[in-house]
C-alpha cells in the first residue's frame, strides 16, 4: 500500500523539532561577559583641611577711665537754689557789707556744672589758642583795654570740682604766660585740688548786682585795680583769682566775696581753701608767680599775679 506524503512531511517537521529541543536544553548557557568594574572616584574627605590662619589685629588697649566718686563720698552737694539771686544792698560805704556765711555754704562744696565737655577719659587735657572774635565778644576785653587781643590767648584745661571728678573750664591769658598757667592746672589736677567753676568773665559778670556768692575761677577781666585807677593785672591776663568763695579778699572791713566771711578763719583746712604750704601755693612759686595771701592789706587770699600786684 503506498504512504500519504503529507503524512511523512508531518513526521519530519515534528522530528526536528525534537532534535532542536534537545539541543537547546543540553547547551549551557552563555555566560555573561565578565564586567570591567568603572574606576571609582574617592568620597570626599571628611577631615577638614588645614585652615590659613587670618591675619591678627593687634590688640587696641583702651584708657581705662576712672570710676567717679560717689557725691556721698567727697561731700559736694548741688547749689542752693537762692544761690546767686539774692541781690544785696549797699551800705554807707559805697559797697555791700560783710554778712554771716549761710549754713548752706559754711563748708562749700557745689557740684560743677559742666559747660564745656569733661574729658572723656578722665585724665587732664589742656589747649591754647588765639582769642577768636566768639570769645572776644562775651569778654571784657575791649580797644580801651591796655593789652591787644592779638597778645592773649584762650586756654582750656581740665580740674576737679568738689565732686571729685574731672571736668573743663576756660581762662584769657597773656600769650606770654600760657604754657606756664596749663602747667600749673596740671599739676593741681594731678594734686586733686579742687575746683567749683572755672569761666570766662563776661561783662554782665562784672555789672551784675552783688550776691556775694560767686566763686568763679578767672584770669583776664578789663578792670582797674580795686579802689584805685590803675590797671590790675587781671586787665593784662597776669593774674588769675581761684576759688574766690574759699578764699576771700579782705581790706579793713570789707570782704569779697561779701557772704565769704566763714572762711577768713585759715585754721579750718576745708578743701578749696589756698594755704601758703599747700598745691596751690606751691604751682605757682613754681612759675614765679605772687601770691596775694602773703600781703599784709590788702589780704587777697584768692590771687596770684606774674607781677607781683
Amino acid at each position: 500500500m503506498d504512504r500519504d506524503p503529507r503524512h511523512a512531511g508531518a513526521l519530519l517537521i515534528a522530528a526536528l523539532t525534537l532534535v532542536l529541543a534537545a539541543c537547546s536544553a543540553g547547551s549551557p548557557s552563555a555566560a555573561p561577559a565578565p564586567s570591567t568594574p568603572a574606576p571609582s572616584t574617592p568620597a570626599p574627605s571628611t577631615t577638614p583641611a588645614p585652615s590659613t590662619p587670618a591675619p591678627s589685629t593687634p590688640a587696641v588697649s583702651l584708657p581705662t577711665v576712672p570710676a567717679a566718686p560717689s557725691l556721698s563720698d567727697t561731700g559736694a552737694t548741688p547749689a542752693p537754689d537762692w544761690l546767686g539771686t539774692r541781690e544785696l544792698p549797699v551800705g554807707p560805704a559805697g559797697w555791700p557789707e560783710a554778712r554771716v556765711t549761710p549754713a548752706e555754704l559754711r563748708d562749700r562744696r557745689i557740684v560743677t556744672t559742666d559747660y564745656l565737655p569733661p574729658p572723656a577719659d578722665g585724665a587732664f587735657h589742656a589747649t591754647v589758642g588765639l582769642v577768636s572774635p566768639a570769645i572776644q565778644r562775651r569778654s571784657t576785653w575791649s580797644a580801651d583795654c591796655p593789652v591787644a587781643l592779638s597778645d592773649l590767648r584762650y586756654l582750656t584745661v581740665g580740674f576737679r570740682g568738689f565732686d571729685g571728678r574731672p571736668h573743663t573750664g576756660e581762662l584769657i591769658v597773656h600769650r606770654t604766660v600760657a604754657r606756664d598757667v596749663v602747667a600749673v592746672f596740671g599739676r593741681l589736677f594731678a594734686a586733686g585740688f579742687p575746683i567749683e567753676r572755672m569761666r570766662v568773665t563776661s561783662p554782665a559778670d562784672v555789672t551784675a548786682p552783688p550776691t556775694g556768692d560767686g566763686n568763679t575761677t578767672a584770669a583776664f577781666v578789663c578792670r582797674p585795680i580795686r579802689g584805685r585807677t590803675t590797671w590790675s593785672a587781671h586787665a593784662y591776663g597776669l593774674a588769675i583769682d581761684v576759688n574766690p568763695f574759699q578764699n576771700p579778699y579782705t581790706s579793713g572791713k570789707r570782704v569779697l566775696p561779701e557772704l565769704a566771711t566763714a572762711y577768713l578763719d585759715r585754721g579750718r583746712h576745708l578743701p578749696g581753701m589756698i594755704t601758703a604750704d599747700g598745691p596751690v601755693a606751691a604751682a605757682f612759686r613754681s612759675i614765679g608767680w605772687t601770691w596775694g595771701g602773703g600781703w599784709s592789706s590788702p589780704t587777697d587770699l584768692m590771687h596770684f599775679s606774674s607781677t607781683g600786684h
